[in-house]
């Protein structure tokens, strides 16, 4: 209780000053309440116009956060693989009979499978680059593939090709 009096002691001695500074500190807060009282009367349309920007600045932002994020999304997906013993490979000529395969396409079909190209396989088999595309394009839609890759890995599965 020895700092009540203390107090009191201090607002006695310094009353003047306190008394000024109050009433310096009301007359400050009443000149800036006034100040941006004129600026929001007198100049609302640029107030308004920069809430608008700092609204659709804010806005851009998160949408360029929303739209430069990543969007990873992982996919599992199962597909049998198909494992024919390499040493007991059987040409399945039923289906091959089935399918409607000639010699030719069959030839086109293992060079394919060996890696050689549509002009390679020309080549080596002595014909012309539009006939090897004739042949895998008659090969691709015997046995219901899109390309090559298709083609080879169904042969092998089929037992077409070794």
């Amino acid at each position: 209780m020895k700092s009540i009096p203390m107090i009191r002691d201090f607002i006695v001695k310094n009353k003047l000053v306190l008394i000024y500074g109050i009433a310096m500190a009301a007359l400050i807060f009443l000149l800036k309440w006034l100040e941006l009282r004129f600026i929001i009367i007198n100049h609302s349309f640029e107030v308004y116009i920069g809430l608008i920007a700092l609204l659709f600045t804010a806005l851009g932002i998160w949408l360029a956060i929303k739209l430069t994020k990543p969007k990873v999304r992982t996919v599992i997906i199962e597909k049998p693989v198909y494992i024919s013993p390499s040493e007991t490979f059987e040409l399945n000529e039923q289906l091959i009979r089935k399918l409607n395969l000639s010699n030719r396409e069959l030839e086109v079909l293992n060079l394919m499978a060996n890696g050689l190209s549509n002009q390679e396989i020309a080549a080596q088999l002595y014909l012309s680059l539009n006939t090897v595309k004739t042949h895998s394009s008659n090969l691709f839609e015997k046995m219901e593939v899109k390309s090559r890759t298709q083609a080879i890995e169904k042969a092998r599965r089929l037992s077409i090709i070794a």
